[in-house]
């Protein structure tokens, strides 16, 4: 097995023939003229062809990374900006005229190392497991989400990874308001479903909202929700059941960043439904000062 940091930055392919380079995005859209920085890197390897995947990142002074908002702006025009971008390369899919999609990874991260030994992702191959856990532990200190935990035999496949590779990542877990829930659609329609949450005002305000969840929700919980949320209710328009502060729920989530969307400046990341909290009042959630605590740095 490899084990790679987990970096929170923005997916790059980037490809060279001579001193032809072009650097694309995870849905393949050219944003090489936004990243004249990983241009020069490219053209600097030691080959004549080759493709490469990775990840990019916007650091701080210290080496620590940026929020994600910061790095994925650089790719929202054609001309660069003043936040320099690192790539990080975790696979290489062709070297020198030779294709390695069908290559297992251990010959593919040997390719890597040939030719981008020092742009690589830190990794570690074959570790024991107290050589994993403190790797694991770098990761964190170093601000990055966790590990990708990858198989030497796997092939190359695009879009998801399944077994082949698995995120190992710092979860946390929030106690939040419901603030509202919008009618499903698909095969949720007709119940009610993605969440509206909201933190607890220490001042003594209305909750806060930081964002909005319908993840690990199950049929049951649909259900119930369906019943039981019209008994809180304080408005409604045609997409949204809005609530009264009373149902707390427990959500999981990695982590949170910084968002001019939500009224507190921070957004949660990859919010999912844990369980319902009727033992706790809304004044007993956790705090909008607690949830701004989780930000990266």
């Amino acid at each position: 097995m490899s084990h790679d940091q987990l970096l929170a930055g923005a997916r790059i392919q980037v490809h060279r023939l001579g001193d032809e380079v072009r650097v694309y995005t995870r849905t393949l859209r050219d944003i090489t003229d936004a990243v004249p920085e990983i241009v020069a890197l490219a053209r600097e390897l030691p080959c004549r062809s080759v493709v490469l995947d990775g990840e990019s990142l916007a650091l701080t002074d210290a080496g620590r990374p940026r929020p994600f908002q910061e790095t994925m702006s650089r790719f929202g025009s054609s001309e660069s900006g003043e936040t320099v971008l690192r790539p990080y390369f975790f696979d290489c899919l062709h070297l020198d005229g030779r294709d390695l999609l069908d290559e297992p990874l251990s010959v593919r991260l040997d390719a890597l190392q040939s030719v981008a030994g020092g742009l690589r992702i830190p990794a570690l191959a074959r570790p024991a497991p107290d050589e994993a856990a403190a790797h694991y532990e770098a990761a964190l200190a170093a601000g990055h989400e966790g590990v990708m935990v990858k198989a030497l035999a796997s092939p190359y496949a695009a879009g998801r990874r399944g077994r082949a590779w698995q995120k190992v990542k710092q979860t946390h877990t929030l106690d939040l308001v419901v603030l509202g829930a919008e009618w499903g659609y698909g095969r949720r329609t007709g119940m009610l479903s993605n969440l509206h949450l909201g933190a607890h005002d220490p001042d003594g305000g209305d909750p806060v909202m930081v964002g909005k969840t319908f993840k690990g929700l199950t049929d049951a919980l649909l259900r119930w929700q369906t019943e039981e949320f019209p008994l809180h209710e304080r408005a409604r328009d045609e997409h949204t059941v809005y609530l009264r502060p009373e149902i707390v729920v427990e959500i999981e989530l990695d982590g949170v960043q910084v968002s001019r969307r939500y009224p507190g400046g921070v957004a949660l990341r990859f919010a999912r439904v844990l369980r319902y909290r009727p033992d706790k009042t809304a004044a007993e959630a956790d705090t909008i000062d607690a949830v701004r605590a989780l930000l990266p740095g």
